[in-house]
């Protein structure tokens, strides 16, 4: 069987008795082309199966009209509808994207920013994962004047656009939650010390803890990569302390989730006994029994917003007279993980 060969603006040329050049300004829409004819060319090239050549435009024009993202889990609702919001901004504007996931991992994510440097994307968008320490492999874009945002775990070091949830007041919010339902023994797991959205929850709980004339026990805070097994590990240390937490405040969903469940495998009542508040309101955290108190964030604004500010940097060229730091709100959702009945 003979191989059928690609289409050409050659063989549409031939196939109307016009010139390529006429052609190409037609399938590029050139008002210079009256309109029956421009039409006359794209019907003829649908009908013949002709494919562009856009990596010989992309050379001839230096753009790929792509965007890179790079997050840690695809599979967390928080990133993927950041996702969501990012796509939404970016195909009206003629952007394609290529998601990636570093899985936390360093090694990861310096390769995949490698690879999408050299696959010259226009822009990048990037969380960094919780084991990365080192940014060189971000200052290959800032040296080449590629524009970045980052959300949500930023990178104070580079200068770029930065969308963030008020994680200092999340924290605080649930923290002092848990203080009115009547925690006066406070727990916190949180995440690893490197990443800034996880020291601003640590934060925003020691002052809620403080501005309520309650002491903020070192004992009580347990830092970990926030899985369900780091989760059940850290309410096993916490349940050994001679000080019994009434409440913990956890800095994500997940965690929250795992420490509920040992607590029933040991006989421990929630709310009743021990009263527990998540962060990033995961769809699972409604729908658990007891449901899981949590902080929600505005993950698809912040695609969309994240989007928007990479755009409009790829559009204007050059680096922008300022970088923006933008902060955006988060809601503390109060279910039954940590609504107890006081009393009157």
């Amino acid at each position: 069987m003979t191989k059928q060969t690609e289409t050409t603006i050659h063989d549409i040329a031939k196939r109307l008795n016009i010139s390529a050049s006429t052609v190409s300004r037609g399938l590029n829409d050139n008002p210079l082309i009256s309109k029956s004819t421009r039409l006359l060319i794209q019907l003829t090239a649908q009908e013949m199966g002709y494919r562009p050549n856009i990596m010989a435009a992309n050379l001839r024009t230096r753009k790929t009209n792509t965007i890179g993202i790079i997050l840690p889990l695809i599979n967390r609702h928080f990133f993927s509808s950041v996702i969501s919001g990012i796509e939404d901004v970016a195909y009206n504007c003629g952007f394609a994207v290529t998601i990636s996931q570093s899985n936390d991992q360093y090694e990861k994510e310096a390769k995949i920013a490698q690879t999408l440097f050299s696959n010259r994307v226009d822009g990048l968008i990037v969380s960094i994962g919780m084991q990365t320490k080192r940014f060189d492999h971000f200052r290959l874009f800032t040296e080449r004047e590629v524009p970045m945002v980052f959300f949500d775990r930023v990178v104070d070091e580079i200068e770029a656009h930065k969308i963030v949830a008020d994680d200092y007041l999340g924290g605080y919010k649930a923290t002092e939650h848990l203080i009115e339902q009547g925690g006066l023994w406070v727990a916190h797991i949180g995440g690893p010390l490197n990443l800034k959205i996880y020291r601003d929850r640590l934060a925003g709980y020691k002052d809620a803890m403080q501005i309520a004339g309650l002491p903020v026990d070192e004992s009580l805070i347990v830092h970990n990569s926030l899985t369900r097994t780091d989760g059940t590990q850290a309410i096993k240390k916490l349940l050994k302390n001679p000080q019994r937490p009434h409440a913990i405040f956890c800095a994500n969903d997940t965690t929250a989730l795992s420490v509920i469940l040992h607590l029933r495998e040991m006989r421990i009542k929630v709310p009743d006994e021990i009263m527990v508040v998540g962060f990033s309101n995961e769809p699972f955290s409604e729908v658990v029994t007891p449901s899981i108190s949590t902080i929600r964030q505005p993950g698809f604004e912040m695609g969309r917003k994240a989007a928007d500010l990479l755009i409009r940097q790829i559009r204007q060229k050059g680096k922008p007279s300022r970088y923006q730091t933008i902060v955006m709100p988060t809601e503390l959702i109060i279910r039954e993980s940590s609504t107890r009945r006081l009393p009157e």
